[in-house]
């Protein structure tokens, strides 16, 4: 009869855990710093009042 080949020595499924763990502590940290990233900054920030398009008010009239 054969036999099933043991490539581990019986600690196989502790450390597949400990892999999947480790694999989703690493995929929430890396969620956690792409959220905080926030957006990049304008390379020529505009000033407060500047519009870049006309109020729709004034086109009509």
């Amino acid at each position: 009869m054969l036999e099933r080949i043991r490539t581990t020595r019986g600690y196989g499924t502790a450390r597949r855990y400990a892999r999947g763990f480790v694999a989703a502590v690493v995929a929430v940290a890396a969620l956690v710093l792409a959220a905080n990233a926030g957006p990049a900054k304008a390379v020529h920030p505009e000033k407060p009042g500047h519009r870049t398009t006309s109020p729709v008010e004034a086109a009509v009239r």
